[in-house]
């Protein structure tokens, strides 16, 4: 022990002696000068302290380097302050960029995050994740469901504490928060009909990815409003091969018209997220087919690496820091109003469409 410049008694911490145990609460008490039962009100951001006397507590904290012991507290309150997270392909940029805003939302409110991730959803895998996390003791649970099976599955199961969805649509009885993906489409495709194009192509995502469906709807619809010609959708599965693959064929269409069907030829083109339209962009380069003269393209995601793109992509940002931050008030308010709360509310987080040279000709 020595005594600090005010006559305080406190912990050995000069480094020139190890200490031999970490602060405790009596130790900040000790150091502010207050009772055990002070500190321990500060902690908890109880309204009944006075300023000067929470500043002192919060002088000492700083001084000892004391840190709660999580463990000890989850026994006295009943509260783990431990939140869930379930998610599906982590590796692709929209999973990951959600996993990561929710992860920093929950930290920024005091609570620890345990992820279960799947390969794939399935009934059985969502229930053996959610009873995992149960398990664990978390206090609510977000699951990123981007597939319908999943969304159908988790309306079926008796869950043991508040959930929250991320992109799983406004169908579900069940709290939710998503991107308005179909707005996204829309901007995007209205973009690229203003510039002149007689209609916008579409490389879609997997069919079983609500995602997808909303930005086909939102492509559709913005065609039907503008009377275009709504040329069929080419399927893609989010990777950059089969927008290459996809890429090919629109090459082939470049040239003119398809006269049978009615369509224009390809001179526009939406790529339902910027990896496929990486791919769009390498088949038709490798065609000889000029991006913007000949043909414009447009992704979605606004992936980091988009405005380095050859030519920098057009894209529609999502904004994940926004998605973690409503997901975890969402799931929180939930939580500490014991589930009363309405089962269909719904946020949705509005993206913005990032014009670049692929699809500006000016």
């Amino acid at each position: 022990m020595s005594t600090s410049s005010e006559g305080r008694t406190v912990p050995q911490t000069d480094g020139s002696t190890p200490p031999r145990r970490a602060p405790t609460m009596a130790d900040v008490a000790q150091v502010a000068g207050v009772s055990h039962q002070t500190v321990s009100r500060v902690l908890s951001d109880h309204p009944n302290v006075r300023d000067s006397t929470r500043a002192d507590v919060q002088r000492a904290i700083e001084e000892l380097g004391y840190r709660r012991n999580s463990s000890a507290r989850a026994l006295v309150t009943r509260r783990t302050h431990t939140l869930g997270v379930v998610a599906c392909n982590p590796t692709l940029f929209g999973p990951s960029s959600t996993l990561a805003g929710l992860e920093e939302a929950a930290r920024e409110q005091g609570y620890l995050v345990s992820t279960v991730t799947l390969r794939r959803y399935s009934a059985s895998a969502l229930k053996g994740a959610v009873e995992h996390l149960s398990d664990w003791g978390v206090e609510g649970i977000v699951v990123i469901v981007p597939y319908r099976e999943a969304v159908n599955a988790l309306t079926e199961f008796r869950l043991p504490f508040p959930v929250v969805t991320v992109e799983g649509g406004h169908t579900l009885p069940i709290p939710g928060v998503s991107v308005d993906q179909e707005l996204g489409a829309r901007l995007v495709t209205r973009h690229l009909l203003a510039a002149g194009h007689p209609t916008v192509w579409h490389v879609a995502g997997p069919s079983n990815w609500l995602e997808a469906e909303a930005r086909i709807s939102g492509w559709r619809s913005a065609l039907e409003e503008a009377g275009a010609v709504v040329p069929p959708p080419l399927q893609g599965d989010w990777t950059p091969l089969s927008g290459y693959r996809a890429g090919q064929e629109l090459a082939g269409r470049v040239a003119g018209a398809d006269t049978r069907a009615g369509i224009p030829g390809v001179s526009a083109v939406f790529v339902a997220n910027d990896q496929m339209a990486l791919g769009v962009l390498r088949a038709l380069r490798e065609a000889g087919v000029s991006v913007p003269g000949q043909v414009a393209v447009a992704g979605f995601d606004d992936i980091p690496e988009a405005e380095y793109f050859a030519p920098p992509l057009t894209s529609v940002r999502q904004d994940f820091g926004a998605v973690g931050q409503a997901s975890i008030r969402l799931l929180l308010s939930r939580i500490e109003s014991r589930g009363n709360g309405a089962d269909d509310e719904h946020i949705v987080i509005e993206p913005r469409l990032i014009v670049r040279g692929s699809s500006n000709t000016a």
